[in-house]
C-alpha cells in the first residue's frame, strides 16, 4: 500500500508514552501506527478495525490490562 494516501486521526494517548494513531484511506483500508512512526503501520479493512474497536469496548481485551 505504498501509494495509499492515509488520513490520520489525532493521537490517542494511554498511560505513559503510549501514543497510537488510527488512519483510513479512500480504498476502505484502516491503519494503526505508533505516533511519530506512521510509516510502520498495521493495516486491514475498515470493517476489521471496527470489529477490533467494538471488541475492545466490549471488554474482550481486558485480560491484557
Amino acid at each position: 500500500m505504498e501509494n495509499a494516501t492515509i488520513t490520520w486521526e489525532g493521537p490517542f494517548c494511554g498511560e505513559g508514552n503510549s501514543w497510537f494513531r488510527l488512519g483510513t484511506d479512500l480504498q476502505g483500508n484502516a491503519y494503526i501506527a505508533i505516533a511519530g512512526a506512521e510509516d510502520a503501520y498495521v493495516t486491514d479493512s475498515r470493517e476489521a478495525l471496527r470489529a477490533l474497536i467494538l471488541d475492545i469496548k466490549a471488554g474482550k481485551a481486558d485480560h491484557l490490562l
